[in-house]
């Protein structure tokens, strides 16, 4: 079916008072955490962004997609596939992709920058810290003093390693670390891929340090500092159009059957309880880069 949209703008374009027609550059908005946290299910994902990130692409003659990230990271597999969703859609359609990173594009914010054909930020933004990291807390200690008897019963060798209530097993722990260095391999091999020749020498530069904006051009992380409504003005014109895509709001029913409201059989304080452990994991990946 012709969209009725597309048929209105040709035929405005034809008329010949209509004008030339202003280059489209389509932004997407990527802030905050990457993957989805508490009961309200905030953050980035590839199910929140896969429509935003087609309806950037859509528009017939669009000159590039911006992404405008803010984030300090989150769930790698998450920032892995938000990156690969853009990789493809920028393939299909042809269409080059920007990415600002405003105060931070870290850890897995830097993944989404790298989405982008070129990337920019701020001299005073956050980027890098590329390394992978799992933190936890330990309770068998506190237990025993209250005395507490914990019971686990499993199937399986390995099902309870790194149980928070029984004391580092090392083998865990040496396991645990086998797997994040190969995630982290995999981050540093999608670096050297995307940005190239353009890094510098740097022995620091995957050791899991950040750097302002500035610094981030002479590590090439990134190709300069800008903001990006002055940079698409002096590169498309100033009569450039920039269109916001936004994320699709959901109603309110549909929120209550997908977590992100309460449902009447849930109980205000565990929704409450799961929210404050939820904005305080939020507050700490913030806090690991300063902000």
């Amino acid at each position: 079916m012709t969209n009725w949209t597309d048929r209105l703008n040709s035929i405005w374009r034809a008329l010949p008072f209509a004008g030339p027609e202003k280059p489209l550059v389509t932004v997407i908005e990527m802030t905050g955490v990457i993957g989805e946290i508490g009961a309200g299910r905030k953050g980035l994902t590839l199910k929140k962004l896969e429509k935003p990130i087609a309806d950037a692409f859509k528009p017939k003659g669009v000159k590039a997609v911006v992404l405008a990230i803010n984030s300090p990271g989150g769930s790698p597999v998450q920032s892995r596939l938000i990156f690969s969703a853009v990789r493809r859609e920028a393939k299909e359609k042809d269409v080059p992709v920007l990415a600002f990173i405003e105060d931070a594009g870290a850890s897995g914010g830097y993944i989404l920058a790298l989405a982008g054909d070129e990337i920019y930020a701020d001299e005073s933004s956050i980027v890098g810290s590329i390394g992978v990291i799992s933190g936890g807390f330990g309770f068998h200690e506190a237990i025993g003093r209250l005395g507490v008897e914990r019971r686990v019963y499993t199937a399986g060798e390995n099902k309870s390693q790194l149980d928070p209530f029984q004391p580092e097993d090392p083998e865990d722990v040496a396991r645990l670390k086998d797997m994040l260095n190969e995630l982290h391999q995999q981050f540093i091999a999608l670096v050297k891929e995307r940005r190239g020749d353009k890094l510098s020498e740097d022995e620091t530069l995957f050791s899991g340090r950040f750097w302002s904006g500035a610094m981030a051009v002479e590590k090439g992380l990134v190709d300069g500092t800008a903001q990006f409504g002055d940079f698409l003005r002096d590169r498309f014109g100033k009569d450039v159009k920039i269109k916001r895509i936004s994320q699709e709001k959901g109603s309110l029913l549909k929120l209550l059957f997908s977590g992100g409201a309460q449902s009447p059989s849930e109980s205000p304080a565990l929704v409450d309880a799961e929210e404050l452990a939820a904005a305080g994991e939020r507050r700490a990946l913030w806090a690991r880069i300063g902000l």
